[in-house]
């Protein structure tokens, strides 16, 4: 079992960057991939982006380009760069430790907006 902490969401105008934190309750080195997911009101919950424990990448198509996500292993923490923001962005963004079971943090609000 991991519990997941999701931090750095938060009001950003379009065009502005943020970046989320992932920080687990344990080692994330053996977990098969991390994940940030986004839930947009009325809708489900959609796949941003996937990073695998070897540091392979796979991105929703509607971020390729503008998002990054990364690992470190030391600080048990996956992150989420996101440039380049658009009022669609706008959603709760969920970090997920994928495998047999998969775990999900609580989630963080960000918003684009001017």
């Amino acid at each position: 079992q991991v519990q997941l902490v999701e931090s750095g969401g938060g009001l950003v105008q379009p065009g502005g960057s943020l970046r989320l934190s992932c920080t687990a309750s344990r080692t994330i080195f053996s977990i098969n991939a991390m994940g940030w997911f986004r839930r947009v009101p009325g809708k489900g919950r959609e796949l941003v982006a996937l990073i695998t424990s070897g540091g392979g990448t796979n991105y929703a198509d509607f971020v390729k380009g503008r998002f990054t996500i990364s690992r470190d292993n030391a600080k048990n923490t996956v992150y989420l760069q996101m440039n380049s923001l658009k009022p669609d962005d706008t959603a709760v963004y969920y970090c997920a430790a994928v495998g047999p079971t998969n775990y999900w943090g609580q989630g963080t609000q960000v918003t684009v907006s001017s």
